[in-house]
């Protein structure tokens, strides 16, 4: 019992420190898979969504915590308890999200690893029997060092993590996983290698024959012959999924010319302005867009704006910023993906990812 003990003790404490990490290196990130969670399809406690980054932070800084304490075998009895009320919590949520579908991908480990909703269950439920097997046979968790040298390791992991958090919410994540890291070509993270699986999908007819509904399942989207059907509809569902490349819904729309992004990829020195809703944007990046993106076009850069905000309130901060570049619309799920600041920079040098920045940091920036 106490060689299993140890066992579980390493391996939920370092689960727990690990998770916690990641999460607290993107924050903002884990707080947009809460406001999902929030939202009306979901869980409907949208009266949340408004303090998600905030139940983020505190989320994941209590994962680390605990995760030290554990290891630490300090203050092991509300540890225990607090450990084993967050895993039943989780896997929880992790079963609604599977058994409902709801959220396909829980974000446990952030942008490292991505886990489908009923992996994350699973990974959830070892987690509950180690820290059963914990709760049982607390009696062989023993302190690894003193009092009062345990409350010290635990304070300083407290304010490393207070501080670490601090940096990358008033910056971006130190460590970024995303598929729009520096270095990556956009246009490359968008295609489909010619020798992958493609996605097959079942195609629903629905035809009113004779007064009643009858329905006719295709895997083609050739429109099927009824004898004396009516069409009422089609719809679709994937059966099987197929090669899913890293970026799948990024784009720059015009709407006078459409579709933009391969005309954009193309340019030698671009600068993107993120601004991915203009009701949740920080004031304070405006001045400091203006400020930057006058010295990029005098730098010889092209630039635009993406945003998925209404194009005329786009146009009217842009006239009162005395913006000189245009804004395209995108997807906003993507454009939180790609930088994690709203306004955010992107520097790019023919669709590859040169520099981005968070708006407390565009000086940096070198054109």
């Amino acid at each position: 019992m106490k060689y299993l003990i140890a066992i579980a003790r390493i391996i939920v404490g370092g689960l727990f420190i690990f998770s916690g990490f990641i999460k607290l290196n993107d924050p903002v990130g884990f707080s947009f898979k809460l406001t999902e969670y929030f939202s009306e399809g979901v869980l409907n406690m949208e009266f949340l969504s408004p303090y998600a980054l905030g139940i983020a932070v505190f989320i994941v800084i209590l994962e680390i915590i605990l995760g030290v304490m554990i290891l630490l075998g300090y203050q092991k009895k509300p540890v225990l308890g607090m450990l084993l009320g967050l895993i039943l919590f989780f896997t929880f949520l992790t079963f609604y999200s599977a058994y409902f579908n709801k959220v396909t991908d829980c974000g446990c480990f952030g942008d490292f690893l991505k886990l489908t909703p009923w992996e994350s269950f699973w990974k959830d439920v070892f987690l509950l029997v180690l820290i059963i097997i914990l709760v049982i046979g607390h009696t062989h968790i023993k302190p690894l060092f003193t009092n009062k040298i345990n409350a010290g390791i635990t304070t300083v992991s407290l304010i490393a993590c207070i501080f670490f958090g601090r940096h990358v919410l008033n910056h971006l994540p130190v460590f970024d996983f995303r598929p729009y890291h520096v270095g990556a070509n956009i246009m490359e993270g968008m295609s489909i290698p010619p020798e992958t699986p493609r996605p097959v999908f079942e195609y629903i007819w629905t035809f009113n024959v004779n007064g009643e509904e009858k329905e006719i399942v295709t895997r083609s989207t050739e429109y099927p012959e009824v004898e004396g059907g009516t069409y009422v509809k089609v719809d679709s569902r994937m059966i099987e999924k197929g090669y899913e490349p890293p970026i799948h819904d990024f784009s720059i729309e015009s709407l006078d010319e459409g579709d933009v992004t391969e005309m954009m990829m193309e340019e030698d020195k671009l600068i993107i302005v993120i601004m991915y809703s203009l009701d949740k944007a920080e004031e304070d990046g405006f001045e400091k867009v203006k400020s930057f993106t006058d010295k990029a076009i005098d730098a010889g850069y092209k630039v635009i704006g993406l945003s998925s905000s209404d194009p005329n309130d786009m146009k009217s901060l842009a006239d009162l910023m005395q913006f000189n570049f245009d804004f395209y619309l995108s997807d906003e799920t993507a454009l939180k993906t790609v930088v994690r600041s709203n306004p955010g920079i992107l520097k790019l040098e023919r669709g590859t990812i040169v520099d981005k920045a968070h708006y407390n940091d565009f000086d940096t920036i070198k054109l």
